[in-house]
Order: structure tokens, then sequence, then C-alpha cells
């Protein structure tokens, strides 16, 4: 099993859902970087579950840098955080009927039955919280820079927020407004909507799922490479290592079947000195590549897969078919906790290729 990603800046999580611990493993950070931990332990509360619109299973989440890190600062040797597991109900789960839509049966053709599946193990959820206390760090640095990333809940099912502004200054506002908000959206009658929703599906025992919406601004320009390492694909594929993630679109995405060239190519002007593009069509990236403007891109979270209603399902033991009706604690949606995951490791992927393009030093220190 390979764990691991990145180019300048590696990650590499490990641990499982029900084991003593999970933890992230940080190569490449450059020594003397400050570490706030106050900074990642409000990223951190933004991914845990709170109230009726999530899952009852509290974990502390306590920060544990057990490496790379002396005197508030890295010292330029792996950095490694752990978080403990201590509210685990093992006894609800069970390696013979398989959870439809989880990865218990494909984890089993994979692992022969010697995979770790309680709770999902290595495949679950739970896996996101040292992503985004690794994604915390990389968002402090790009901070530093100007870079600030954000993201809102532009629809769950049928109900939709607002996009977001298209003013700059307006957009940053948002954004660092969204960055302290539980329930990221930029209407807060919507938020009301979509909560009332999700409580209605965790009556019945169902779940929803949604769509993100991301805004990065003030991206240099000339960050990617072309084909295997566009900022595209980099990201693409951070984000798809999200559970439950299944579909990612920068800028129109698939819109972009609905028009001509001419009505979506974004034509270049001079605004003093700094090129712009009139519109923003493409996310803020050509040929793979940054061109400066807004990167934008919307992810769906499927609904969570975990409900309590009656499922068809086989029994792995026996090979017979049969019904299941899934025990445990569990989201009826994940989309308002997904948010701050899909921000840090689009984070992760923008440090890793800036890192790529103008070297350690970059970073400042």
């Amino acid at each position: 099993m390979k764990s691991s990603i990145g180019e300048a800046i590696q990650i590499s999580l490990f641990g499982e859902s029900h084991g003593e611990a999970i933890g992230v493993v940080i190569n490449g950070l450059p020594a003397g970087i400050p570490i706030d931990e106050t900074y990642i332990n409000h990223y951190l509360d933004l991914r845990k579950p709170k109230g009726k619109i999530s899952t009852s299973r509290q974990e502390q989440d306590k920060l544990h840098i057990v490496s790379g890190y002396f005197d508030g600062h890295t010292t330029g040797t792996p950095l490694c955080i752990v978080f403990e597991n201590s509210n685990t109900h093992s006894k609800d789960y069970h390696n013979d009927k398989m959870r439809p839509s989880h990865a218990d049966y494909t984890a089993n053709e994979k692992y022969r039955g010697y995979q770790d599946y309680r709770g999902g193990g290595h495949f679950s959820g739970r896996l996101t919280a040292p992503l985004v206390a690794a994604g915390s760090i990389a968002r402090g640095i790009l901070e530093q820079k100007g870079i600030v990333i954000g993201s809102h809940i532009a629809k769950l099912q049928d109900i939709e927020d607002l996009p977001f502004p298209e003013q700059e200054t307006d957009a940053l506002a948002c954004l660092q407004q969204l960055n302290q908000t539980y329930f990221p959206v930029c209407d807060c009658d919507v938020a009301t909507q979509m909560q009332t929703r999700i409580e209605q599906l965790a009556k019945v025992g169902d779940s929803a799922g949604g769509i993100l919406e991301t805004m990065v601004l003030g991206m240099p320009t000339g960050v990617g490479e072309p084909f295997f390492s566009s900022l595209e694909s980099v990201l693409a594929q951070l984000l798809f290592s999200i559970p439950a993630i299944k579909g990612v679109e920068f800028g129109l995405g698939f819109e972009f079947c609905n028009f001509t060239g001419s009505e979506v190519n974004d034509a270049f002007y001079m605004d003093n000195a700094k090129v712009k593009t009139k519109t923003n069509y493409n996310g803020g990236i050509n040929g793979g590549i940054s061109n400066g403007m807004p990167l934008q891109l919307r992810t769906v979270v499927k609904p969570t897969p975990s409900i309590f209603i009656e499922q068809e399902t086989i029994d792995y033991q026996t090979k017979e078919n049969t019904t299941l009706q899934i025990q445990g604690r569990h989201d009826p949606a994940i989309v308002h906790r997904a948010r701050v995951v899909v921000d840090s490791v689009i984070a992760i992927g923008i440090l890793d290729l800036c890192i790529q393009q103008f070297g350690p030093t970059w970073v400042g220190v």
C-alpha cells in the first residue's frame, strides 16, 4: 500500500480509524518555518463533527508533533504529527456483510482479508485529520505569500448557495469569512435550509451529498508543468484522494460543452502593468499553468454511504445474497466537514508546485 504523495514536499499518511493512532509525515519542509499550533487547531476544529448534522463520534484530535519541530519552528528533518484514537466502537463493524459503496469489498479483494476493517480502517475519512494538519501548515506558508484559499457549499441536493463575488476585494473578504465559519456558505438563509435538509435526512436514516466551490486568490503566474504535473493534474490527484470525492472540474468544467470558443475564450488585457483576463472561464489556468487570475474549481462529494436504511448486499464469507442495516455512528452529510479537507490538499499541492517553481527559499526562511 502506498500512502504518500508529492515532489518538493512529500506527505505520507499512516494509521487506521480504530487503531491506536493516525498521523502524517511531512518531508521537504525547510528549517525555520514557524508552526502556529493555534492556527492548525482552528482548521482541525472546522473538520470536527458538531450537532445533529454530523456523527456523534467525538475525538479530541489533539495536535501532537513528535519530530521535525523544536522551539516553535521546523528543524528541516521529517515532521511527524500524530493523533490518538480513543472514542471507537469497534463492535459495530464486521468483515462479512459488505457495506454498499464502501471499500469493504475492494479492500478484501486487494488485501485478502488482512486489512483492519474497523471503521473503514485506512480507507476511513478519519485519516483526513492528519491531512488537515499538514494542509494547515501549507496554507499558513501560502498566506504569508499572499495566497488565500477558501471554499463554500455551492449546492446540497437542490439547494444552491450564492456564487463567489466577482470583485477580488469582495471575494477576499468572503474567503476570510468562510474560513472562520463551521458551515461554509455565502448566504445565511441558505445555510439554514441546507442544515434543515440534512437533519430531515438524518431522522429517516438517509444522507446527502453536495458540491464544494473553491477559490484561490493571489496565485503567482507560472505555477505548474505541462501534461503530467500540470496544476490541474496535481490538484485533481490530491482531491480524488479524499474519501467521497467523485468529481473535480476547473473553471466552467463540464459546462464548456454548452458554449463556442468565441464565448468562453478569456481575453487578455493590461491593468496598469499587470496582465489580466476579462473573464475567468478557465479558472485561472492555461496549459496546466497558473495565469495569475483567481484559481476556481468545484468538487463533488457523494452522499455518505453509511445510512441506516436496510440495503441489499452480499455476505463475503458465504458468498450469498443478504441484506444489511448499518449500525454505529455516521454522518448524514460530510460536505461541510470535507470543505477544510479540500482546502488543505489544495494548499499542499500549490505549496509543492510553488517550491518546485521558485525553490525552497521562496517560503521566506
